[in-house]
């Protein structure tokens, strides 16, 4: 039986497809059990090969990662940051009907934080703080530009658009008011640095509620230091948004474009995998929740 698709376009990806391309292309590893693995994740399909790797197989076109950029930047990242981040290990090709590349990395144990009910929820957001300003601190020279990095101005007539059509779903009077203020929200003079950009619940392991790795970096690249502030609201609640706030000393204009990030990206989630995939759209609708709700207050 195959993974259920989450896109249109999505390549058909099964057990023997996978086990087909490991015997062919890393036959050291053909003994080894595979197992497909439960993710919310929206644009790789994940098996574990035996008990220390993991294999990504992109579900479209969009999601294949550049092998250079991974092989070069992954382990330059992971020297620098304070929790483990994925490692690659092989690179695999297309084959038997399978369109695009493919990766093993390492496998990094940990659980995904559930959010509402995180166990130490002040000290992950001192660990997400920490995460982030350490990734910022590093060098950038050659580094790719994420595309989530650019200014919101970019985005500003599809967000309006995504808006209209949550009205009646959502308050989008409000909505549109925070959108207006991140928008006009200046940078300053403020250097792009480096991002991961996709910093949601998916993204994260913790252990014993603590920060213990970040994975799926195939949005990184830098940018606007504010597209990482969209953790805030993607994880943490009120009081925890408050202690990542001041660990990272984010003045209000930041936390505008930030809080208008994570609007932005929810809204499009929401509308898009409201019937496809139940977790991102309930998560979607948190984040625009919260967002409001701290609007409000």
């Amino acid at each position: 039986m195959g993974v259920r698709k989450l896109h249109s376009d999505e390549a058909d990806i099964d057990e023997a497809l996978v086990r087909a391309l490991v015997d062919e292309q890393f036959p050291r590893w053909a003994a080894l059990p595979l197992r497909h693995v439960e993710s919310h994740g929206t644009s790789n399909v994940l098996y574990r090969l035996g008990d220390a790797y993991v294999i990504r197989l992109p579900r479209v076109r969009g999601s294949v990662p550049d092998p250079a950029g991974g092989s070069r930047w992954m382990p330059f990242l992971a020297a620098r940051l304070p929790v483990a981040v994925p490692e690659p290990v092989a690179e695999g090709k297309p084959g038997h009907g399978f369109p695009f590349p493919w990766a093993v990395h390492r496998w990094l144990p940990g659980a995904i934080p559930v959010v509402g009910s995180l166990a130490e929820p002040e000290a992950l957001a001192g660990d997400l703080a920490a995460f982030v300003a350490a990734l910022r601190r590093i060098e950038t020279a050659g580094a790719p530009v994420a595309y989530r990095g650019r200014p919101l101005t970019g985005r500003d007539s599809d967000t309006r658009e995504v808006l209209g059509r949550l009205a009646g779903a959502i308050d989008s009077d409000a909505a549109l008011a925070v959108w207006d203020a991140a928008v006009r929200a200046p940078r300053g003079p403020l250097p792009d640095v480096w991002l991961h950009a996709d910093l949601q619940p998916g993204n994260l392991l913790v252990d014993d509620g603590r920060l213990s790795a970040v994975i799926d970096f195939e949005c990184m690249g830098t940018g606007d230091p504010a597209v990482d502030l969209i953790v805030a609201w993607y994880v943490l609640d009120a009081g925890a948004r408050q202690v990542f706030r001041a660990s990272l000393g984010a003045d209000a204009d930041a936390w505008a474009r930030g809080r208008g990030w994570a609007l932005t990206i929810a809204a499009h989630e929401l509308v898009y995998y409201r019937e496809s995939n139940p977790f991102m759209a309930r998560t979607a609708e948190r984040v625009i929740g919260e967002v409001l709700a701290e609007c409000r207050a």
